[in-house]
């Protein structure tokens, strides 16, 4: 079984973007309200049975295609764990507009209320930066703890003010890696592209929509109603040395391989992991059910005895557990998406006290 490249599968959302992720990937841009990319996805838009899944080149579906094969594509310990769910979603993202402040619900709350196995604690790597402000920027977490009572009150009176000046605004710079642990409020701040990854859900309660092209006290609550919905918001207070830890690189994970580091800290493990690859020569990728985006750069990909696929900047690859040993051979840089660690305990989110 050989890697897979992948071609584009952008969503249309409510909020700008598209033009970053085509010029990214080569092609041209039809719709600059496709600001996501759903990469290798198994998983459909909430409230859709089909948008957002992936279509392989032999036109089946990659849920399909995992359904038929989880060992293959997945590898024996994760398909005995997870059957043939990878647990991961993978996008690129450009948010061409400032994305309202929202928060995803956890596993404890999506399984109470929605029936739904997996929250959404996610992460990104920002790839690029195109900030109309002097400094990109993202929203992440509240300064000090929110009464429940004034949030909601924010919330129904559409509070913008109010709502991000509770909030860290924290700049970022292209190569910057951040998890956000379900419940946590965050926005992406325009003009930043980054390569996400989450888990296998399309699950988000709004706190602003005003300016926004959405009915969010319509449809900003997942059918739970704002009473319910705003349970899952994180309204703990982040202080500066527990936000760092959201940032901080793995201790340890410099070159756990050459031209090799490890993104995000353990407590991202149960959800999904990620490498940077820059090789110096060639690098090496284990043999591991993983999504690979090309961030930067030419080479090529290598595997098997003799297979070989060249690799640009904008590709993004499926490289199945069959695939065997890769390496990445070249002047390039990559992102190296892959599920959650199969040894790793069922927990409801990342837990930084």
């Amino acid at each position: 079984m050989e890697p897979i490249v992948l071609g584009p599968n952008q969503v249309h959302r409510f909020y700008r973007g598209g033009p970053a992720i085509a010029e990214f990937r080569g092609i041209r841009s039809a719709d600059d309200h496709t600001p996501e990319d759903w990469v290798g996805s198994a998983t459909s838009v909430f409230g859709s049975e089909g948008a957002g899944l992936s279509t392989l080149p032999d036109g089946r579906t990659a849920a399909d295609a995992f359904a038929a094969d989880p060992e293959a594509f997945l590898g024996p310990r994760h398909a005995e764990r997870f059957g043939a769910d990878p647990g991961l979603l993978v996008k690129l993202l450009e948010a061409g507009d400032r994305l309202p402040v929202h928060c995803h619900p956890d596993r404890e709350f999506a399984r109470r209320h929605l029936d739904c196995p997996y929250g959404k604690t996610e992460a990104w790597v920002i790839i690029e930066v195109r900030s109309p402000e002097p400094e990109a920027e993202v929203f992440l977490g509240f300064r000090d703890e929110v009464d429940p009572a004034a949030l909601a009150g924010w919330v129904r009176g559409q509070d913008t003010r109010a709502i991000l000046g509770a909030m860290h605004r924290i700049p970022v710079a292209v190569g910057d890696a951040v998890l956000v642990p379900a419940g946590l409020p965050h926005a992406v701040g325009q003009g930043v592209f980054l390569v996400e990854l989450q888990e296998p859900t399309d699950l988000s309660v709004l706190l602003e929509w005003e300016g926004f092209d959405i009915d969010g006290a319509g449809e900003g609550h997942l059918g739970l109603g704002f009473d319910v919905a705003l349970r899952c918001v994180d309204r703990s207070g982040w202080v500066k040395e527990r936000l760092d830890r959201l940032r901080t690189p793995r201790d340890g994970g410099h070159d756990v391989r050459p031209g090799v580091d490890v993104l995000f800290p353990s407590e991202a493990d149960p959800f999904f992991r990620a490498e940077r690859i820059r090789p110096r020569d060639a690098a090496s990728l284990p043999a591991e059910f993983s999504i690979v985006v090309i961030t930067l750069g030419r080479g090529r990909l290598e595997f098997g005895t003799a297979g070989s696929m060249e690799m640009v900047r904008g590709n993004t690859v499926l490289v199945p557990f069959a695939a065997g040993d890769c390496r990445l051979v070249g002047s390039l840089e990559a992102v190296r998406c892959m599920p959650p660690d199969a040894d790793a305990p069922d927990v409801s989110a990342p837990v930084f006290g």
